[in-house]
C-alpha cells in the first residue's frame, strides 16, 4: 500500500513564526487570531480617527489655522478704523451717536466667534457638520449685513470658509461651499455698489461704467482666488493623505519584514537540523554497526575486526566533518565536492562494509542537474540507505536513479521486514525527505508492507529539471 506524503507534508509541517500581538490587554499568539487581532486594531484605530474633531492639537495643516487668524486679524483691523461716523453725519442721518459705534463692535464680536469656531471642527456626523457650517455661514452674514452702510470688504472670511469646509467634508461638499461663498460675496458685493449708486448725488455715465468694470473685475478675482484656495487645499489634503497611506505600508513592511526574518530564522534551524539528521545521523548509525562488529570478532576473526575498526575511524571522521561543516558554514554542502554519482558510490560502499550487501545500481544523469537538486537527491538516497542499515534486516537492495528531461525518477527498494503502512508516525528522517522532495518540485511515496520490503519513489517533474537545471556538479 502505497502513501503519498506530498499533500500531507503542506499541511502538518509547515511553520508559522510564532509571534504575539497585544490588542486591549489580550495577548494574541496564534496566527489566526493574530490576523483578527491586527483587523480589530486597525478597526478601533479607524473608528477613534472618525470620531475625532479637528482641533489645535491634532490640526493637520497647522499653518492654515495661523492663516485664518491673520486674515481674521485684518478684518478686525479694518473694521476699528473705519470711521463710520463721519460718514453718517455727513449723510444727515440724526441718530444718537452711541448707536453706531455698538455695531462695530458687535461686528468684531461676530468675527471673533467665527474665528474661535476653526478650534472645533467636526469630521464626522452629517447633522454636526451642516450645523458647524451653517452656525459660519450666518455668522458671515450678519457681520456683512451689519457693515453695508460702511466702506469695508469682508473677501477673506469667505476664503476661511472654503478652508473650513475642505476639512470638514467631501469634494462634493467642497464645491456646495465655495459656491455658496461666491454666491454671498457676489450679493454683499452688489449690495454695496447699490448703495453707492443710492448716495442721492447724480453720477455721472463714466463713473457709473468704472464702478460697473470694477465690480465685474473682483468678482473674477474673488471666483479665481476661491478657486485657487479649494485646489491648494485639496492638493495639500491629497498629499497628506498619501503620505499616511505611506507610512501605513512603510510599517506594514516593516513588520512584513520582521515576520519574514522570523521565519527564515526557523527555516533555517529546521534546515540544520535535518542536515545534521542525515549526514551526522547516519554517519554515527554506521558507526556503531562497525564497532558492534569489532566487538563480536574481536576474537574469532581479529583481522576482520581491525579492517571494522578503521572503517568506524573513517565513519568518525567523517561525522567530525559533518559537525565542522555544520557549525561553521550553516549551508546545504555536500560531504564531499564530488559528482553526484560518485557521491551515491560512496555510500553504496558504506551500505557494503556495514550489511555485506550488494546493491543493485542503475544511475542514468542524461540531464545537468543543479547543486541543490544533486544535494536533496544525495540527503534521499543517504536518508533511506540509513533506514535499511539500522531497521530492515535485508538481504538485497535496489537503487536506481533516472534523470533526463522528462524529469527525475528515484526508486530505493529493499527486501527486508518493511513495516505496516497504516500505523507508520512521521519521524524526523521521513519529514526531512518530504521537505526535500518538495524542494525539488518532486513527490515522495512510500510503499511497505510487513515481511515485504520497503520501497521508496521520488517523482520530479521534467519542468522542474529543466528550470533547476544547471552544469552537474
Amino acid at each position: 500500500m502505497a502513501h503519498d506524503f506530498s499533500h500531507e507534508s503542506k499541511h502538518a509541517h509547515c511553520f508559522e513564526p510564532r509571534t504575539s500581538v497585544r490588542v486591549v490587554g489580550i495577548t494574541v499568539t496564534s496566527p489566526r487570531k493574530r490576523w483578527l487581532a491586527g483587523q480589530l486594531a486597525g478597526l478601533i484605530q479607524k473608528v477613534v480617527t472618525m470620531t475625532r474633531a479637528i482641533q489645535f492639537h491634532n490640526h493637520p495643516f497647522r499653518f492654515l489655522l495661523y492663516l485664518e487668524w491673520g486674515l481674521l486679524a485684518v478684518s478686525v483691523m479694518g473694521i476699528l478704523t473705519a470711521p463710520p461716523l463721519r460718514e453718517v453725519t455727513r449723510r444727515g442721518l440724526n441718530m444718537p451717536l452711541r448707536t453706531f459705534t455698538q455695531w462695530p463692535l458687535f461686528t468684531v464680536g461676530c468675527l471673533l466667534l467665527f474665528g474661535l469656531l476653526g478650534l472645533y471642527l467636526p469630521t464626522k456626523g452629517v447633522w454636526q457638520r451642516l450645523g458647524h457650517i451653517a452656525l459660519q455661514v450666518a455668522l458671515i452674514v450678519v457681520t456683512s449685513g451689519l457693515m453695508l452702510r460702511g466702506s469695508q470688504l469682508f473677501p477673506f472670511i469667505y476664503l476661511v470658509l472654503v478652508i473650513r469646509s475642505c476639512l470638514m467634508v467631501g469634494l462634493m461638499g467642497r464645491v456646495t461651499v465655495t459656491a455658496l461663498a461666491f454666491l454671498l460675496f457676489m450679493t454683499t458685493l452688489g449690495l454695496k455698489f447699490r448703495g453707492l449708486r443710492g448716495l442721492g448725488r447724480p453720477i455721472s455715465r463714466p463713473v457709473r461704467h468704472l464702478l460697473s468694470s470694477l465690480q465685474m473685475n473682483l468678482i473674477v478675482f474673488f471666483g479665481l482666488s476661491l478657486v485657487f484656495t479649494l485646489l491648494l487645499v485639496n492638493a495639500l489634503l491629497n498629499e497628506r493623505t498619501i503620505q499616511n497611506r505611506l507610512q501605513k505600508a512603510n510599517e506594514e513592511l516593516q513588520r512584513s519584514a520582521a515576520q519574514v526574518k522570523q521565519l527564515a530564522t526557523a527555516q533555517e534551524r529546521s534546515r540544520i537540523a535535518r542536515e545534521i539528521h542525515d549526514s551526522l545521523g547516519h554517519s554515527l548509525t554506521a558507526l556503531n554497526i562497525q564497532l558492534e562488529g569489532a566487538i563480536k570478532l574481536s576474537q574469532r576473526d581479529p583481522q576482520k575486526s581491525q579492517t571494522l575498526l578503521n572503517e568506524a575511524k573513517r565513519l568518525g571522521s567523517v561525522a567530525l566533518q559533518d559537525v565542522r561543516q555544520s557549525v561553521a558554514t550553516l549551508r546545504d554542502q555536500s560531504p564531499a565536492q564530488n559528482s553526484l554519482q560518485s557521491q551515491l558510490n560512496s555510500l553504496v560502499d558504506t551500505l557494503k562494509t556495514s550489511t555485506g550487501i550488494t546493491p543493485n545500481i542503475n544511475i542514468q544523469l542524461l540531464h545537468p542537474l543543479s547543486e541543490a537538486t544533486s544535494m536533496a537527491l544525495y540527503r534521499l538516497v543517504q536518508e533511506g540507505i540509513t533506514n535499511i542499515v539500522k531497521h530492515a534486516d535485508a538481504t538485497a537492495v535496489d537503487l536506481s536513479l533516472m534523470v533526463d528531461d522528462q524529469g527525475g525518477r528515484l526508486l530505493l527498494r529493499d527486501d527486508g521486514r518493511g513495516f505496516d503502512m497504516s500505523q507508520i508516525s512521521t519521524g524526523f528522517g521521513l519529514q526531512g525527505m518530504q521537505e526535500r522532495a518538495q524542494a525539488m518540485g518532486g513527490r515522495l511515496t512510500v510503499d511497505s508492507r510487513p515481511g515485504q520490503g520497503c520501497e521508496l519513489r521520488v517523482m520530479i517533474p521534467g519542468e522542474q529539471v529543466r528550470e533547476n537545471g544547471g552544469e552537474q556538479p
